[in-house]
């Protein structure tokens, strides 16, 4: 049996953590799934989510967040009455705002993706985490990150929040090192020749347009 990190002890967390977590996401509408779950999951645990995420992708119209961004209070109350998603006042009008934020930082950036990889200058930070406890709940990266997007009006975007959303989308490689996945999460973060495209994306800024 595979040796994995330590909270991926069951299903689904087993098939998200060797499929999923850790692998470097560019892709807007994967990243707006990732924002939902993980502003779902506050105060919660992983696995609470990663059961309800089909109820989640069918209750937020496929995570489309030009959809999400046009719901309405009556969207809303029918989503609180919804039982395969987080009944959660809070969370779901976190989920619209942010939705609409997301679209703005798209207008503004040419995509969600260029934004936030800005953050770690376009490539990922490879840790070598040999231990559970040595994996932090935030970052000053994660801190700056949410100073950033909460300045862009979203909301359930704390560094703790951000740095789950870091770790979920490749940003970070928080694998521990005894983890078969560690090796192979670093290897993605080397695609050949996404050189350019992380060297064009380090020059952006978190919080200011590209001139």
């Amino acid at each position: 049996m595979p040796r994995r990190c330590h909270w991926a002890r069951g299903e689904p967390e087993i098939a998200y953590h060797d499929r999923e977590w850790g692998v470097p996401l560019h892709a807007d509408r994967r990243l707006f799934e990732l924002l939902i779950l993980e502003g779902a999951q506050a105060g919660l645990s992983w696995s609470t989510v990663l059961r309800r995420r089909s109820g989640y992708r069918r209750a937020f119209a496929g995570f489309d967040p030009r959809r999400v961004a046009r719901f309405t209070p009556a969207a809303v109350a029918r989503l609180l009455r919804d039982p395969g998603i987080i009944r959660h006042r809070g969370k779901i009008e976190s989920a619209v705002g942010n939705a609409r934020a997301f679209l703005a930082i798209q207008r503004d950036h040419g995509s969600f993706a260029a934004y936030l990889w800005s953050a770690v200058g376009g490539r990922p930070i490879q840790n070598r985490r040999r231990a559970p406890r040595l994996v932090p709940a935030e970052t000053a990266v994660s801190r700056e990150l949410s100073r950033a997007l909460r300045r862009r009006g979203f909301t359930f975007a704390g560094p703790a929040i951000c740095y789950a959303l870091m770790q979920a989308a490749g940003l970070v490689n928080d694998h521990v090192t005894s983890c078969f996945r560690h090796a192979e999460v670093r290897r993605l973060g080397r695609i050949p020749g996404r050189g350019r495209e992380a060297k064009r994306r380090s020059s952006l800024r978190l919080g200011r347009r590209p001139t």
